[in-house]
C-alpha cells in the first residue's frame, strides 16, 4: 500500500470519527451529519479503492519491461569514491547429497546486519567452471551491485554464489556427455536439502519465494530454468542468460534426453513474480537454445520478459548486462 492510499485511509477514520462526534453533540441534525458523512466516506473510499486497482492492474513483470536495458552504463562498472563495496567471502559447507565439503561464495550487503532479515539470490556458474567464476573481476559483480545500491535501484540482498556440480563420485567436471550432465541436474537436490538450510542457518535471511530468486549462465542458466519450473514454490524470481540445450529433449542427442517435458515448462500454481530470459545474437555456443525455451513458453502462456544482446559473447560479456538488469528488478 503506497503513502498516498495510507494518507486517505487516515483521513477516512479521523473524518469518520469527528462527523460521529458531531452528531452525538446535535441529534437535531442528525440528518444532515448522516448525509454529510456518507457523502464524504463514499467519495474517498472510491478513490482509495480506485487507486488500490490501479496499483493491482500492473503485473510484476510488467513495470520492468521498459527499463531492460541491452548493456549497463559504463558508470556502473567504475567504483565511486565514498562507496563502500561488498566483498566475497568463501564458506564451506556439508553436502549430503554429494557426500563432501563444498564451497561456496557469498556477498553481503556492505551494511549487513543480524537485525535484519534479506532476501537471497542465488547465481549459477556454467560448465567446466566453479563457485569463483562469477566473483572474478571481470565479472565486476561487486561493483555493479554495490553501483546499484548507492543509487537505490537494488535492493539489499545477500548473493550467493555455489559449485553446481554435484556428484558421489566425480568432485568435478570430466567432459560434456550424459553423465556429467546429470551431476550438474543433480544441483536442485543439494540447493534444497544441504546449500539453502545451510545459508538460512549461517545469515539473517528472509525466507519464502518472495524472498527467494535464482538465475545462472550457460549450463547454470538451464539448472536456474530447471528448477524454476520445479520448485516455484520456493523461487519466487527466476533468471536465465545463455541458457544451455537441455532443459527439454534435444531429439537426436543422447546427452540431452531432456530434463522436463515442454508440457512441464509451465506454473500450474505459484507463478513466478518475475521469469527474465537473456541471450546472445552472437553466441555461437548454445545457439538458439534460448529462443525455443522462450517459445515453449509463449505457447504455455507463461509470462516472461526478453533480453537480446546483438555483439555479446558466450562470456562474461552477456553475464554483465544480464545481472545488472535482473538485480533491478528483485523484491521489489
Amino acid at each position: 500500500m503506497n503513502n498516498r492510499i495510507k494518507k486517505l485511509m487516515s483521513f477516512l477514520l479521523v473524518a469518520s470519527m469527528f462527523l460521529s462526534g458531531c452528531a452525538d453533540e446535535s441529534p437535531d441534525k442528525s440528518q444532515i451529519t448522516t448525509t454529510v458523512e456518507t457523502t464524504t466516506t463514499t467519495s474517498i473510499t472510491s478513490e482509495i479503492t480506485s487507486e488500490a486497482e490501479e496499483i493491482q492492474e500492473v503485473p510484476y513483470m510488467e513495470q520492468f519491461k521498459d527499463i531492460i536495458v541491452e548493456l549497463p552504463p559504463e558508470e556502473y562498472e567504475e567504483p565511486i569514491e565514498g562507496i563502500t563495496y561488498p566483498e566475497f567471502q568463501k564458506f564451506t559447507y556439508y553436502s549430503s547429497t554429494a557426500e563432501r565439503d563444498t564451497n561456496v561464495n557469498v556477498l553481503l550487503p556492505p551494511d549487513y546486519s543480524e537485525d535484519k532479515e534479506y532476501p537471497v539470490v542465488y547465481i549459477l556458474h556454467g560448465f567446466y567452471d566453479n563457485e569463483g567464476w562469477m566473483a572474478r573481476p571481470v565479472v565486476n559483480l561487486s561493483t555493479i551491485y554495490g553501483n546499484l545500491l548507492a543509487s537505490g535501484e537494488a535492493e539489499e540482498m545477500i548473493i550467493v554464489l555455489p559449485y553446481i556440480f554435484c556428484d558421489k563420485n566425480m568432485p568435478y567436471c570430466t567432459g560434456m556427455d550424459i553423465a556429467n550432465c546429470l551431476a550438474y541436474d543433480n544441483f536442485i537436490n543439494d540447493l534444497t536439502t544441504d546449500l539453502m538450510p545451510f545459508i538460512e542457518s549461517k545469515f539473517s535471511v528472509a525466507r519464502g519465494r518472495e524472498n527467494t530468486a535464482i538465475t545462472g549462465f550457460s549450463m547454470g542458466g538451464r539448472e536456474s530454468l530447471f528448477i524454476g519450473f520445479m520448485r516455484p514454490d520456493l523461487f519466487g524470481y527466476i533468471g536465465s542468460v545463455c541458457a544451455a540445450p537441455g532443459l527439454v529433449e534435444v531429439p537426436g542427442s543422447p546427452m540431452h534426453p531432456g530434463q522436463i517435458t515442454e508440457a512441464e515448462m509451465s506454473f500450474p500454481e505459484n507463478n513466478p513474480y518475475l521469469i527474465f530470459i537473456s541471450s546472445s545474437k552472437s553466441d555461437g555456443v548454445v545457439g538458439t537454445s534460448p529462443d525455443s525455451y522462450r517459445k515453449i513458453m509463449t505457447e504455455n502462456e507463461v509470462e516472461y520478459l526478453s533480453h537480446v544482446m546483438a555483439r555479446t559473447g558466450h562470456d562474461h560479456t552477456s553475464v554483465k548486462p544480464h545481472l545488472y538488469n535482473f538485480l533491478k528488478m528483485l523484491f521489489k
